[in-house]
């Protein structure tokens, strides 16, 4: 840890020296196994190692960020000239620079972000396998389309000229299958997967393979349906997304730029007043947890949406300036750029009925299991994507659908929503059960 924040120290003293009024510099050194499989054949195996690092030079408001991979004194040299003289020529930014030191973060909670475990490359091997095997098992699964298992750790650090040094780690463990129920034209396709940051943590590749088994078979047959104007359930999975829409609507650069459905919303009620929306970087082991953010900056663990209300925009330091306002500790950012707001764990808080319930109160409607297509505008909420899943009959979900569209605009779908109590972490934006009432469904 001390040699790589030397390094990057060592690499700020020159670029100061070379005519920077501030600089900061991060590294990203990383190393992934992973391995593919399909009817019971190995297809891939890739082992990768990497370092990066970026470099970012102000001269006065002007701003430059270089990256490599060669870290000998010779192309560092060469790197910190290049992005100095970049910095001198490019047009000023009122609102770019390093945070107050006032601001650095002075505490870092311990998230527990890295399983010491290694995986190797026959343990995957056997997840791999066995996962597929799970799902070939299914009654109606006649193809596979691959299963696959990955270990991953990255080391990150980041130093900066106002007196930030610090470092983590993060690993990742993942398996996931793909199959084929059906033959001919009655073919149907699904996936699982699961993802976590320890290996024990992991679903076992019985239940991956199982799930994605069940799911493609659940789905043969399907039948069209007439349009109309009905009660749409969100499959949690399905569901993330609009929450990841939720997200792109109130990021600080949106804000800043004016594009945003939500721009005037701030301190309104924009969901029903049960509706609570965490964004928690401090979840153990959480996929999206971080002790610190992309300008060293601690965020905190706060309701974007508390009942219903809009409390907070996104933001980092730049979008926070724009808007005459406080950084939210949500900058992200890679060795090839500079930081931009995006959240930490974000999901929504469970709601008080059970899922069967939820399904129970709604009756007759569409249950959503798969989006597809981009049909959605932050700029003014409308919502319009291909969708497949079953229909709901006597609160049931009775038979597959497939070749339909669902519609709507966001601000009313938010206004709509009702929430099951099912909320799983897995994904790092994550949504239970979610039943919008009155979109449209465009079918035959």
């Amino acid at each position: 840890m001390t040699d790589t924040i030397d390094t990057l120290l060592n690499l700020i003293q020159a670029a100061r020296k070379a005519g920077a009024d501030a600089a900061d510099a991060l590294m990203v050194s990383s190393a992934s196994l992973s391995v593919g499989r399909r009817l019971d054949k190995p297809e891939r195996l890739e082992r990768s190692e990497s370092l990066n690092f970026g470099l970012r030079v102000f001269v006065g408001k002007r701003q430059a960020v270089v990256s490599s991979t060669d870290m000998r004194p010779d192309t560092l040299a060469g790197l910190v000239d290049r992005a100095v003289s970049m910095a001198r020529i490019v047009p000023a930014d009122e609102f770019a620079g390093l945070a107050d030191p006032r601001q650095l973060t002075e505490t870092f909670p311990e998230l527990d972000l890295c399983d010491q475990v290694e995986a190797t490359t026959g343990g995957l091997i056997e997840r791999a396998r066995a996962v597929e095997a799970a799902a070939l098992a299914v009654s109606g699964v006649t193809n596979s389309e691959g299963a696959e298992a990955t270990w991953g750790r990255s080391d990150v650090t980041l130093v900066a000229s106002n007196g930030f040094a610090q470092r983590y780690s993060r690993s990742r463990f993942s398996a996931a299958a793909s199959v084929v129920a059906g033959s001919g034209d009655a073919m149907q396709s699904e996936s699982e997967h699961s993802s976590t940051i320890y290996q024990k943590d992991l679903w076992t590749a019985e239940r991956i393979g199982r799930q994605a088994g069940e799911k493609a078979v659940a789905k043969l047959n399907p039948r069209k349906v007439e349009s109309a104007r009905v009660p749409v359930v969100f499959d949690p999975e399905v569901a993330s997304g609009l929450l990841g829409s939720l997200a792109s609507a109130i990021s600080g650069n949106t804000i800043a730029r004016g594009t945003s459905f939500l721009k005037d919303s701030l301190g309104k009620r924009i969901f029903p007043e049960s509706v609570t929306v965490w964004d928690d970087p401090f979840i153990e082991r959480g996929l999206r947890s971080k002790p610190f953010d992309g300008e060293g900056i601690q965020p905190i663990r706060r309701p974007v949406i508390h009942d219903g209300y809009l409390t907070t925009w996104i933001m980092d330091l730049r979008s926070s300036r724009q808007l005459g306002l406080t950084s939210t500790g949500h900058a992200a950012r890679g060795t090839g750029g500079p930081p931009a707001p995006s959240p930490s764990n974000l999901f929504f808080a469970p709601g008080r009925i059970s899922r069967d319930q939820l399904l129970r109160d709604v009756g007759t409607g569409f249950y959503v299991t798969g989006l597809m297509g981009q049909g959605n505008s932050v700029v003014t909420g409308d919502f319009s994507q291909g969708a497949t899943g079953f229909w709901i009959e006597n609160g049931v979900l009775s038979y597959p659908v497939s070749e339909v569209t669902v519609a709507g605009n966001l601000r009313q779908m938010f206004l709509n929503m009702v929430l099951a109590d099912d909320l799983d972490h897995r994904f790092g934006i994550d949504a239970p059960t979610v039943a919008i009432d009155g979109m449209t469904l465009a079918g035959r």
